[in-house]
């Protein structure tokens, strides 16, 4: 599986973006999908995470009520719809694929596939 994340840019503060990562291969809808982030000297962190069926999500504390991650199998994509955002949201947004049915983490290192990354700069 190959993922392409798309859709970051600069925005201010308070506006929105959406990040998109298209899948390539088979098998995508029995994949925990989820969207990491890493800001410039920090490590990688959690973002959000839908399960295969897109019927449970999973958000970090910071992002919760203002991030909406999403999924459409018979597109193969996922998406994470950000809304307010603040300074402190500007990282390289990554999509992550986790396979097999498996149950969604918060780990990084539970993903197998990794998109290229996008940026997202947020000013004030």
């Amino acid at each position: 599986v190959q993922l392409q994340a798309s859709g970051g840019g600069l925005v201010q503060a308070g506006g929105s973006l959406r990040l998109s990562c298209a899948a390539s291969g088979r098998a995508f809808s029995s994949y925990v999908m989820g969207w990491f982030r890493q800001a410039p000297g920090k490590e990688r962190e959690f973002v959000a995470a839908v399960t295969w069926s897109g019927g449970t999500t999973y958000y970090e504390d910071s992002v919760k009520g203002r991030f909406t991650i999403s999924r459409d199998n018979a597109k193969s994509t996922v998406y994470l719809q950000m809304n307010s955002l603040k300074p402190e949201d500007t990282a390289v947004y990554y999509c992550a694929g986790r396979g097999g049915y498996l149950m969604p983490s918060t780990v990084s290192s539970a993903y197998n596939y990794w998109g290229q990354g996008t940026q997202v700069t947020v000013s004030s």
